[in-house]
Parts: C-alpha cells; structure tokens; sequence
C-alpha cells in the first residue's frame, strides 16, 4: 500500500489575457498549493476506485480523474480516495487527485497532463508557480511560506459559465480588473457568491478574494489563532473556514 497526498490548487490571482480561436482563454495566473489535501491509499496489486465522500457531484466510475490518470500512464491500481477538497469550489481537487497519481506513477509531460484538465500541469508540479496559456506553460517561482484562511461556501459555481459571462462582459466593452479577472462574472453567475464575498469582507477580512472561478474564497493570514477549522453562518448558508499554509513543490 502507498498513501498519497493531493493538495489543493490556490490561485493566487487570475488575468485572462485573450481568447483563442477555440474558445479557450490565455491565463496569466499565479498559483500555489496548499497543505489542504484528499488522501489517496494505492494497492498495485488491486484494481478498482472507492470515493470515500459525502459529496454526490463526485464521480465513482471512470470519468473519475483518478482513473483517467492511471490509463494515461498505462497503469492500474486499487485506489481508495479519501475525498476533504470540495468538487467544483475553485480548488482543483480532482485536478490534484489526478496529479498524485500522476508523480506516483513517475510524472508525465505538461502536454499529457494538460490532456486531463487545464490545473492537471500546476498540480503535477505543485509548490508556487507562473500559469499561462490555457495550464501547459508553467514557470516555477520562488516557494514563499504564506498562512492562508480558506473560506469555502456549500455551493458550487460553473467554470463554463463564468467565462460565457466574462466574454458577454467584454462585448459591452467592460474592461476586468483587480486580483481576479473572473470575479464580476462569477458574481453574475452565482449571485450568492457575490453576496457572500461581499458579506466576507464585511464580516471577516477587507482582502478576502475569490479562489478562481470556483465557490471558494480566501485570505492572507490565519484568522482565529491555531484553530484550524470552524463554520459560520453567511448570509447564503454555512461558510467552513479552514486554515491552512502553502507548501513547496
């Protein structure tokens, strides 16, 4: 048996730099990953995938990327993923579940890795980061220690959504801004993520920022001393705040 750790993607900031003639977005992100993990336990004499999660959105069968990573490597194992980030919150989860079998397995290009999702190459890789183009083109930076306080809400916003709402925002001529290019679609997407940002930065913190495009949201610093989890009541429903530091690669 071999325990793996997947840590969760931050992204620190997020400019969208363009739009290429497919339809994806040129990405200009700093990312790190943090000590926020799914806990994987491998058996390579076994094969199968058992999701230990209260979280109906994911997937046990074989769009898991668990098991896509183990067929792009030409492997197979027994896996038992033990599931702590939430899906569809801005944080890669599955994105680093995928890339832990991928380091296992002894790692494969950015190329391929891009070929399971676009955070796949950065979650491979791991530790702080340049992210550009649409995931493939990564510039390792320098590991700061950073404490950082997640703030994650029970709802989920759509990746596609969030960028079908930026490109609607261009075309009436609004131009982004700020840490986080997807924020004000995000926000249009899901208005209770823009009510609760805006109710964060009220109640917990003036710089609480928008995690990509996803639910999650976070700031600098540790809030409530060696606490390292607690929930409060939002103004959309419970919010877990976890707090959590960044990890080298």
């Amino acid at each position: 048996m071999t325990i793996l750790h997947a840590h969760a993607k931050l992204t620190w900031s997020l400019e969208i730099t363009g739009r290429r003639d497919d339809g994806y977005h040129e990405l200009r992100s700093e990312m790190v990953t943090v000590d926020f993990t799914d806990r994987l336990i491998v058996n390579e004499s076994a094969d199968y995938l058992r999701v230990v999660t209260q979280d109906a959105a994911v997937p046990t069968d074989g769009s898991n990327l668990v098991v896509r990573a183990l067929r792009l490597v030409g492997r197979r194992a027994g896996v038992t993923l033990e599931k702590h980030i939430p899906s569809g919150a801005g944080l890669g989860g599955g994105s680093a579940d995928a890339a832990a079998i991928l380091r296992w397995a002894g790692g494969v290009t950015n190329e391929q890795a891009l070929s399971l999702g676009s955070d796949v190459p950065f979650c491979q890789l791991g530790g702080r980061a340049l992210v550009e183009g649409v995931g493939e083109r990564l510039t390792p930076l320098n590991f700061e220690a950073r404490e950082v306080t997640l703030v994650l809400a029970d709802f989920r916003v759509d990746t596609a959504q969030c960028y079908r709402a930026f490109d609607e925002l261009v075309s009436t001529g609004w131009t982004p801004s700020g840490n986080n290019h997807l924020e004000v679609a995000a926000g249009l997407v899901e208005p209770r993520l823009a009510r609760t940002l805006a109710w964060a930065r009220e109640h917990l913190a003036d710089e609480v920022r928008l995690a990509g495009s996803g639910s999650s949201m976070f700031v600098t610093g540790h809030l409530r001393g060696d606490v390292e989890h607690w929930d409060v009541e939002g103004p959309e429903g419970r919010l877990r705040l976890v707090q959590t530091t960044t990890t080298p690669a």
